[in-house]
């Protein structure tokens, strides 16, 4: 009991990314809340069109595929709403808290796991887990700890757990895997909900613009841009990248996706909900495109060795919480560590 009041008092000392009052949905997030929700519509709409098709016209295998997405999409965009719609950003930090929690148990239990590793596997999901996410509601000024604990301290922690557990068999193996999971469902993920704790930025129109739209930005650009090399892929591709690990993704698709979403980027800054101009955040939607694109391959890489279809049966669309967020896992980190470091040299 100890332990959860020094928890929740820290947390309710942790500092809000922008006013004390007032909605994390502010009127520049609001915009762009408003754009995602017109583009599911006409998605939705579309994807009805599309399903009424003869089978001899349009794929049906496809098509289902599309609309699974975009089914997805909804509850993801409703979800995430929702959190915006508290003053505090904490509730953002739990859901993704959740969400990792819950990523991380789809890895590990896809991967076998022997009894000398449930110990350390308690430490790993009660500990260091929700750690890592106390960290970040904290705010930027235990950026230099929550950037460090997961994979120095958590990582020697996991080695030596193991170790005294007395079982050396398959030990490089074992630790690999538990470091891996740790590794890309809690710390690469959590550097999303941080973006909420960068300092927020003067906007003309909207007076002071908080970090929630910077963080929906993020989101949507991530998962947009899989959808449009899904679909590329589809529709123009030719040359698969690594057909042993992923068939469905093609240069072809990937090139041009990556295009397509730059230029989504370019017109979504448009909307004031990020500090970048057209040309910086087209280069920041490349950026989070590639990274996605590389965490899809990686983890279908994984499903491959394990010789599963999917990480898990709880979201519709994508089969597994993991197999939805696998582009996030990748893409955050590295947009995270551009904006921060264009707010320290452009200064908000």
């Amino acid at each position: 009991m100890d332990l959860l009041q020094i928890t929740f008092s820290v947390l309710a000392q942790a500092p809000l990314p922008i006013k004390q009052s007032g909605f994390l949905l502010d009127g520049a997030t609001g915009i762009l809340l408003g754009v995602v929700i017109s583009c599911l519509l006409i998605a939705t709409g579309a994807g009805q069109i599309l399903r009424r098709q003869p089978d001899s016209s349009v794929n049906p295998a496809i098509v289902q595929a599309f609309i699974r997405r975009v089914r997805a999409w909804w509850l993801m965009t409703a979800i995430l709403a929702v959190t915006f719609m508290i003053p505090s950003p904490l509730a953002t930090v739990v859901l993704f808290f959740l969400i990792s929690f819950w990523a991380l148990r789809e890895f590990i239990t896809l991967t076998p796991t022997r009894l000398g590793d449930h110990r350390t596997l308690f430490w790993v999901f009660f500990a260091l887990t929700p750690a890592q996410y106390v960290l970040v509601a904290m705010g930027q000024s235990q950026y230099e700890l929550f950037s460090i604990l997961i994979p120095v301290y958590g990582f020697l922690f996991v080695a030596a757990r193991i170790a005294v557990a007395g079982d050396y068999k398959r030990f490089l193996e074992r630790i690999a895997k538990i470091q891996a999971g740790l590794y890309i469902c809690v710390y690469s993920l959590s550097y999303a909900p941080a973006l909420l704790y960068l300092k927020g930025w003067t906007d003309p129109q909207y007076e002071q613009t908080s970090t929630a739209g910077l963080l929906f930005y993020f989101l949507l650009i991530a998962q947009l841009s899989d959808l449009l090399q899904f679909v590329c892929s589809r529709l123009l591709g030719r040359n698969v990248i690594a057909p042993n690990i992923n068939a469905s993704r093609t240069w072809e698709g990937f090139l041009a996706g990556t295009g397509v979403t730059a230029v989504v980027g370019a017109m979504l800054s448009l909307t004031g909900a990020t500090p970048f101009n057209p040309w910086q955040s087209a280069v920041m939607s490349i950026v989070i495109a590639v990274m996605g694109a590389a965490g899809s391959l990686a983890m279908s890489a994984i499903k491959r060795d394990r010789g599963v279809q999917d990480y898990g049966t709880l979201v519709e669309g994508h089969a597994g919480v993991l197999d939805r967020i696998d582009a996030l896992c990748f893409a955050a980190p590295v947009f995270f560590h551009l904006t921060r470091y264009y707010f320290t040299t452009a200064g908000g």
